[in-house]
Order: structure tokens, then sequence, then C-alpha cells
């Protein structure tokens, strides 16, 4: 699947993994007796990552999903991951991140406007494999969009319109059966978009395939259709993303989104649609350029709050000294048909602090990326 699963789980049951191994089954201060190689004779792989940022904006980085303030120094993400999933019978993925982002990911589940918590269970599942068929239950990462929460598993460091218009999370079932080794197909059903701690009573529909007809290329395709329990009215979100590796260098990918939102007497609801497009090319081992262009025609105003067209455009170096650390300089340039990009400045008459719009905004950003 393109979502990549970012699974944490916490230090407590690394602990009891620990625990469980076999008196002598490693000679006391042999290279085996490290935690990692513990977890793997267990069958249990772990990963993480912590990823920093400082930018700059002209703005407040509006329709920007997790880059929101500016001119400080940033933990974006820190993410712990310990997994157990046997291609046969039970396993078990959790995945916690902290951060600024968290905070961001936890006021969507609430469906708040911010929160405080910068602690989030992002993914936490029980699966079973049997054959083609596996099936999770629990919380996990959406399938739409090209991009993910993870900053290890995009290229650049801000996050795409597209994204910012996608779910985050869901939870409910999921059930992924794969047909062969080229075609796979997922259904599920889920509280809707990311809701995990307000009362869902109406479900989400989740369908979803994944057709990887070559080497080079592959395409998923995925549908979220269901009344959505704050705006108590069907919301349906059509996603498709094509993956082509061009060359060993150079990889193309290509995403589109149709989404619609019906009227209720809470909302007006409203039709958007938006498509992008990366060109990731690798200059050498050590550094790499991803460029990223892309449109969002919010024609009624359902996802920004004003009926508008907003395109953008990105370019992110990478530079990796070492294989565990990249280090990126990004540049990203937004416009909008319409005046909705708010700045802050201070009064030229009182001094206090006044809002402003601008049909455009712009950032520079560095990130650093260490990957465990």
């Amino acid at each position: 699947m393109h979502k990549l699963l970012s699974q944490t789980l916490p230090l407590l049951a690394a602990s009891t993994v620990v625990a469980a191994v076999p008196a002598g089954a490693y000679a006391a201060g042999s290279p085996a007796e490290t935690l990692a190689q513990m977890l793997a004779a267990s069958g249990i792989t772990e990963s993480g990552y912590v990823a920093a940022s400082y930018y700059d904006s002209s703005g407040g980085n509006t329709y920007h999903q997790f880059d929101t303030e500016h001119d400080s120094f940033q933990l974006d993400q820190a993410g712990l991951t310990l997994a157990y999933q046997p291609q046969q019978g039970f396993g078990a993925v959790v995945n916690v991140i902290a951060g600024n982002d968290a905070k961001i990911v936890n006021a969507a589940e609430s469906a708040s406007a911010t929160s405080s918590n910068s602690f989030d269970l992002l993914q936490g599942f029980i699966q079973y494999a049997n054959g083609a068929l596996t099936l999770q239950a629990g919380k996990f990462t959406t399938l739409a969009g090209a991009e993910v929460i993870a900053p290890t598993g995009n290229t650049n460091y801000s996050r795409s319109l597209l994204f910012y218009a996608e779910p985050l999370t869901h939870t409910g079932l999921r059930a992924t059966y794969a047909v062969n080794s080229v075609f796979s197909v997922i259904v599920g059903v889920n509280n809707g978009w990311n809701y995990t701690s307000i009362n869902a009573g109406s479900k989400t529909g989740e369908f979803g395939v994944a057709l990887t007809p070559s080497k080079a290329l592959s395409i998923t395709a995925q549908a979220y259709v269901g009344t959505d329990p704050v705006y108590l009215a069907k919301r349906t979100l059509v996603d498709t993303v094509w993956t082509y590796q061009a060359t060993s260098a150079l990889s193309l990918v290509v995403s589109y989104d149709w989404g619609k939102q019906n009227a209720s007497g809470v909302t007006s609801g409203g039709g958007w649609d938006g498509i992008a497009g990366y060109a990731n090319y690798q200059i050498s081992p050590q550094w790499r350029v991803s460029v990223r262009g892309e449109e969002l025609d919010d024609k009624d105003g359902f996802i920004s709050g004003s009926a508008q067209k907003i395109k953008e455009g990105t370019v992110t170096l990478g530079y990796d000294p070492v294989a565990a650390f990249e280090l990126r300089i990004e540049g990203r340039y937004d416009s909008s048909n319409q005046p909705t990009f708010t700045y802050t400045h201070p009064s030229a008459a009182t001094g206090t602090a006044v809002t402003s719009y601008s049909a455009h905004q712009s950032e520079l950003a560095l990130q650093g990326v260490y990957k465990f």
C-alpha cells in the first residue's frame, strides 16, 4: 500500500518482550544481548525516527497540515515502532508519535480546533492473517493520498494541499485480500474521518484496490463513503495515486482527489477536487531533489472556508551525510485567486498585532530527519 505503516509500541511492551525471552538464550555480554536482536528473535520489528525543523514564512502557512507555525524551532515528530505481523495468525501494531504534529492529529481526531496534547497513538490495531486475507481491527492510517503522516515516508518537508483535504486516520475494521501478486482489494468500515473520541454513531465505508502491473508501475484507488458524524450528512472522497519508476534515479507520482460533502442543518456542504504531481530524482547517493506542483479547486469553500482555487509549487533538496540522517532544504510558494492566506503583523497606528489577508504566501524551511 502507498500509505506507509508508521508503527510504534511503548517501551513497556518492549520490556515485556525481553522478559519473555528464555533464560540462557543469550550469553552474558554477547552482542546478541542487544534489545533489537532480542526483539528480532521474537519476530518483532522495531524502528523509529526524530524530525525537527526551522522555517520562515511570509504568512501563517494557511492550508498547510503540519507546518503551521513559523520563525521558530520545532519538534515535528518523534516516533517509535514495534510490530508483530506474521504471515499467518495473529499479530499487532502500536504506533506512538510525539511533537507538534501530534497536537494537530489529536485535534482532528476529537473534532476540535486545537489540542495541547503532544502525544498521539497514531495506530494501534490487532490483525489476523490467513493466506491471502488479512483482517485488521483498531486504529490505522488512511489509504487516501500519496503522502503520509510520518516524515520519513515523504520526499518533501511540507505536506500537499491534497493531504490537507484528506483524512489522517480511521478507527474501525479493515480487510485486505490479495487476489494475486499484482492485485489486492481492500474493504472496511470505520468511524469516518479521523474520529476516535466523539460519538460516531454513523459509519463510513472504505473501499480500495492496489494494482502493480509491472515493477515500474503501481496504481491505487480508494473511496470513503458515509455520513460524517459532525456534519450529519453524507461525505464522499475518491482518490487515486499513480507511481512510475521511470529510471533507477527518477520516479514520477500523480495523485487525484474528488470529494463532496452533502448539505445538512449543520453545513451547506460543497464539492472539491485536486491534482498533484511529483518528480523525484536521485542526483547521487547523497543528494536528491523533489519537485511538487498541484492545484486544489475548492468550488464551494468546504475545505478552506472560501470558494477558491489554490495552487502551490515546492522544491526540496535532500542531503544524506550518513544513511540514517537526511537534511532537507525546501522552498514553497502558494497562491490563490482569492486573498485568503492570513498573516499577522504589528499595526502601524497602535503597534498591536493585526491579521491581514493575501493571495499568496511563501516558505523557506530546513528540516533534519534521523531514522533508527
